[in-house]
């Protein structure tokens, strides 16, 4: 009696067993399909993210060519980049970019002049002189220079550094290129240094103990092997730096004026193509005018130096790139 039930209990476990097998087997098949149509709508979820910001760059292109071809079918393009006065207003509007490539070139040029030295000497503190406690503390500081809105540096650049060299400078005016070119150099600094230092940090330590041994000092050290080896990213972020200084807005939109004038003298007011695209954006330039179309054009010439100097800027890291 007791092997019948015993026997009863292991058919009824096997049984149990074999249904909970089987269950397992379609709670399987049913997660596997579900996977598999993850798997396969994923790549295709992630390629369409992808392509947004090509999509847009390519919206972009589309909007700034055709206006501009609009503007051309107006205004000689031979008279437009190499005409020497602009005066989109009046009668006898004249529609010549030199002036604002002049002041965009000039305000860039000032700013280079500031960021470049104070970067890269800042650079070199932070990789090769701080320790570890003073470069965790200065880094972050350096960083929130470029936190602040571009618009502050405006105000900053108009209602400070202005009187200041106009004590030093009698002859500056009021609006000035000076001013605001010195102001974006500051901004642009954290850039510079921040990736110098970072593309200094990542030479080899066996590189500068091999020339310690030597007999180099650390200055020769930093000057004759971390420098070179790192010339690749700090080229780069000298010409990011530059395209962030052509493409900068609010500061000389706010304290280098609006005076279209084609000169070199910095203690002049002068106005750059991105000034420009505020001026006529928040005018009124009524659709269809050649004033409104010249707007896409001197924005198409701004996107083709920025287009430019990011490839210049690859273009330079891959050349330099060295391989550790």
């Amino acid at each position: 009696m007791k092997g019948v039930i015993t026997l009863e209990k292991a058919s009824n476990e096997k049984i149990t067993n074999g249904t909970n097998i089987r269950e397992l087997i379609e709670k399987n098949k049913k997660s596997f399909s579900v996977t598999t149509v993850t798997e396969k709508i994923m790549p295709i979820l992630l390629l369409l993210i992808a392509l947004v910001s090509i999509l847009t760059t390519v919206g972009i292109v589309v909007t700034l060519l055709a206006e501009t071809i609009e503007f051309f079918k107006r205004i000689p393009f031979v008279e437009f980049y190499t005409g020497t006065i602009l005066k989109p207003l009046g009668d006898n509007a004249q529609f010549g970019i030199l002036p604002l490539v002049s002041g965009t070139l000039i305000s860039t040029g000032i700013a280079m002049l500031v960021a470049i030295p104070i970067g890269l000497m800042t650079a070199i503190y932070l990789s090769e002189y701080a320790t570890d406690r003073v470069r965790k503390v200065l880094k972050p500081i350096l960083e929130l220079l470029a936190g602040i809105p571009t618009i502050v540096y405006g105000f900053f650049a108009l209602t400070f550094v202005t009187p200041l060299l106009h004590a030093i400078i009698p002859s500056l005016q009021p609006t000035n290129i000076l001013s605001p070119g010195i102001v974006m150099g500051v901004m642009i600094i954290p850039m510079v240094a921040s990736l110098s230092e970072d593309a200094m940090s990542a030479v080899p330590n066996s590189m500068r103990e091999g020339a310690l041994a030597l007999g180099a000092t650390k200055l020769e050290v930093t000057w004759k092997v971390v420098i070179p080896a790192a010339t690749s990213g700090i080229i780069a972020s000298f010409v990011l730096g530059i395209s962030r200084a052509i493409g900068e807005t609010m500061i000389v939109t706010i304290a280098s004026g609006s005076n279209k004038n084609f000169t070199f003298d910095v203690t002049q007011s002068m106005q750059t193509m991105t000034a420009y695209i505020v001026e006529v954006t928040g005018g009124d330039a009524p659709a269809g005018s050649t004033l409104y179309f010249s707007l896409y054009a001197v924005a198409m010439t701004l996107f083709v130096f920025t287009l430019l100097m990011n490839l210049l800027a690859q273009y330079i890291s891959r050349k330099f790139r060295e391989e550790y």
